[in-house]
């Protein structure tokens, strides 16, 4: 009896070291870290040569399907060697662009400069403006400045003046020339001493006068 007893605990051991076994399995286990390392470097690093294309986003494209791969990307075909993209003419972007954006497959011109800029102030397209008094500008359809400044005649006096706001100088006081050191006018004679009668030249005003000597009259001697 003691025999059968003994038997029977050892066939319960058994059973029960089975059913351990069983519901013990490898899932019930964390893998290792080199696993797991494994299994992230699959994810991160898949290789889609041959199978499809992917574009900045990450978003993968089957074989033939069409795609763009970024927002200011040309629309490519998914091929076996990779995306095959398209390459258009584009059009040129104009000189004056100050601005450009690059929202598709070419560039765009969104500004275009329609404006001058001399010595530092903006004038509008054709407008007319005297940076001094002496220049007359404009403001060229070409976005340049082009300016004549005036040719003053030669004034007909030696002693001209400039007024404000105006470019040229003026003779106050009519045509004049020298005689010596002496201002004379224009269009009369001068006695310019005892001895001498003076007038200016007509029209050469910047060229001394011409004189004439009397006879002198001397002051008496007591």
């Amino acid at each position: 009896m003691a025999l059968h007893l003994h038997e029977a605990c050892i066939l319960l051991l058994v059973i029960l070291g089975l059913v351990t076994s069983a519901a013990i399995s490898h899932e019930d286990y964390p893998a290792d870290e080199g696993d797991q390392a494994s299994s992230n470097d699959n994810l991160i690093f898949d290789d889609y040569r041959g199978k499809g294309c992917v574009d900045d986003s990450g978003f993968v494209y089957k074989l033939g399907e069409r795609f763009f791969p970024g927002h200011s990307n040309c629309p490519c075909v998914c091929a076996l060697d990779g995306p095959v993209c398209d390459q258009p003419e584009c059009p040129k972007i104009h000189p004056k662009c100050t601005k450009v954006e690059h929202n598709g497959c070419c560039p765009e011109c969104k500004e275009v400069k329609n404006f001058c800029e001399y010595h530092g102030k903006i004038y509008k397209i054709l407008e007319e403006f005297k940076p001094s008094p002496c220049e007359w500008c404009r403001c060229e359809p070409s976005n340049e400045v082009h300016c004549v400044v005036a040719d003053c005649a030669v004034p007909e006096c030696v002693n001209p003046a400039y007024e404000p706001e105006q470019c040229c100088p003026v003779c106050k006081n009519g045509p004049n020339c020298f005689a010596g050191t002496t201002i004379i006018p224009a269009g009369i004679e001068v006695k310019v001493d005892e001895c001498n009668i003076c007038h200016c030249h007509n029209g050469d005003w910047w060229k001394p006068a011409q004189c004439s000597k009397r006879e002198c009259q001397g002051k008496q001697t007591v």
